[in-house]
């Protein structure tokens, strides 16, 4: 061997030596650590031990005080069951008791029930005797009487019912005629007092309207410019507007006159805003007369609904608003439709409710009973207005019974339902107040001769009076000439004279009085 293997073999045995020492000093270091790890182990037993035993113990005490503690309880709950039981007990015992008692009462009664049943058959058989005993003295009876007066039962029994009969009938007419007299002085009574308290509740500011409106001026120099070159732009307005137009040697004011108030609205604001503006031709008047008309529309659309709104009234069509706004601009007899209207949808309001009717119906067909005098085409002018406002009611969709009080307000068409006598009646209160319509004075007087000299042209005529704003006329005629059917006949002969010679408002009521005097002095 040469020397460098015997180098290697000398490291390789050096190595395996200081490994097998290695190896020999771990196992020793083990060892120690084994015999360490032994007796913490045992340590840590015998600690385990104690705290086992000692855990034991009191867990053996915590069940024994929770055995106490259940079995107290347990006993209580025995104690409580055992008190029920004892009471019911006692109150079973109780109630037996009362039902022996019971028993022992109704025992008793039977027997006292036995006796009295006993004692009501002997009376009965007691009745029974004395009943046959009653009938043959009663048929005996009728036999003597029917040998004395000659008349069988049946015959004397027809002849009483028959005299009956008669004093029933003489006594049911005079009640019936004095009952009939009492409801209708009652009727009258009561009527009376409900249109008294109805016209004295309701009090409204009348208006008069003219066919003619005065428009100021600031300067009598404005109305030069507002007649133009050559007339030219006064004659546009008026063509515009449908409204004559007056200037005359009046200071700082011109006339505007028209029938239809809308027209004159539209003329007057018109004339306002072109003053205003200071800009006058034609062009430019028939820009404003066109927006003026449709500022004029919306305005009659807004006091429809006010109008609506302050009466109480909902769910009226469109059509009727924008009709209800447009009477604001008309007039009847000089009294402005919107408040003769506003008022009596008032009264009518009132009456229903004094006679238990539907006040809200009743202010609805007050309200619409004259919108047919605001006519939107010539062909709807010649239509009465309450059949034309009555037609446009159910056009809309109003209520039978509204439709109906607005064509009879003037006894067109048959009144079908209370409301439209009380729409008629409320009409004529709202047109008969003082001052409410105005007519001129000559024409009004002349009317009323026109009236008496209608009368005074039929035989046995004596005296004609026209009262009540020529509402009614009275008539007395010669007794000796007129006889009462007479007097019946020739009522209807002048109102039917009235009705086709005369032009009237309303209607008139034509009464005849026939009156027999006997006159004699005692000396």
């Amino acid at each position: 061997m040469d020397s460098s293997t015997i180098g290697i073999l000398a490291a390789i045995v050096g190595l395996v030596i200081g490994f097998v020492i290695a190896k020999v000093m771990e196992k020793g270091k083990a060892s120690k650590t084994i015999l360490n790890a032994q007796q913490e182990a045992d340590n840590l037993l015998k600690g385990a031990k104690v705290e086992g035993e000692n855990i034991k113990k009191d867990k053996i005490l915590q069940a024994k005080e929770k055995f106490l503690e259940l079995k107290a309880e347990h006993e209580k709950v025995i104690t409580s069951k055992d008190k029920k039981i004892a009471e019911s007990e006692k109150r079973t015992r109780d109630k037996e008791s009362q039902v022996g008692s019971e028993l022992a009462r109704t025992k008793k009664l039977g027997a006292q029930l036995e006796e009295k049943i006993k004692d009501a058959e002997h009376k009965s058989d007691y009745l029974e005797k004395k009943q046959s005993e009653i009938n043959k003295l009663h048929k005996n009876q009728v036999q003597q009487l029917e040998v004395i007066s000659g008349l069988s039962a049946d015959e004397a029994k027809t002849q009483l019912l028959e005299s009956l009969k008669e004093t029933a009938k003489s006594d049911a007419m005079s009640y019936m005629q004095t009952t009939m007299e009492e409801a209708k002085l009652t009727a009258q009574q009561e009527a009376k007092k409900i249109i008294i308290n109805t016209i004295q509740r309701i009090g409204t500011e009348e208006a008069v309207e003219n066919c003619v409106s005065v428009f100021n001026l600031e300067s009598d120099d404005v109305k030069g410019r507002i007649i133009g070159r050559e007339g030219r732009n006064i004659r546009a307005l008026e063509s515009a507007t449908g409204v004559e137009i007056v200037v005359d040697d009046t200071p700082e004011a011109i006339i505007l006159s028209c029938f239809d108030s809308v027209r004159r609205e539209v003329a007057r604001l018109s004339l306002h805003k072109l003053v205003t503006d200071g800009r006058i031709h034609p062009a430019r008047i028939e820009e404003i007369v066109k927006k003026t008309e449709k500022q004029i529309e919306q305005e009659i659309v807004e006091i429809g609904k006010r109008t609506i709104i302050d009466l109480g009234i909902h769910g009226l069509h469109p059509e009727l608003i924008r009709a209800v706004g447009r009477m604001k601009y008309r007039s009847s007899y000089g009294q402005n439709l919107l408040q003769h209207s506003r008022e009596v949808a008032k009264l009518c309001g009132v009456m229903a409710a004094e006679l238990g009717l539907n006040t809200k119906m009743a202010k609805r067909a007050g309200l619409l009973h004259d919108i047919g005098k605001v006519p939107n085409t010539e062909a709807e002018m010649e239509t009465p207005h309450a059949i034309l406002g009555m037609q446009w009611a159910e056009k809309f969709g109003e209520k039978p019974d509204v439709c109906n009080a607005i064509g009879a307000h003037h006894d067109e068409i048959e009144m079908k339902n209370l409301i439209a006598p009380i729409v008629q009646v409320c009409d004529a209160i709202s047109g008969a107040r003082p001052g409410a319509r105005r007519q001129v004075l000559d024409s009004y007087i002349q009317r009323l001769k026109d009236l008496e000299e209608v009368a005074f042209g039929f035989q046995g005529v004596q005296k004609a009076y026209a009262i009540q704003a020529g509402r009614e006329l009275r008539v007395i005629v010669e007794s000796e000439k007129v006889n009462d059917d007479k007097a019946a006949e020739l009522s209807f002969e002048i109102s039917q004279k009235i009705q086709t010679d005369m032009t009237y408002p309303g209607q008139v009521k034509v009464t005849v009085i026939r009156e027999t005097r006997a006159v004699n002095v005692a000396k």
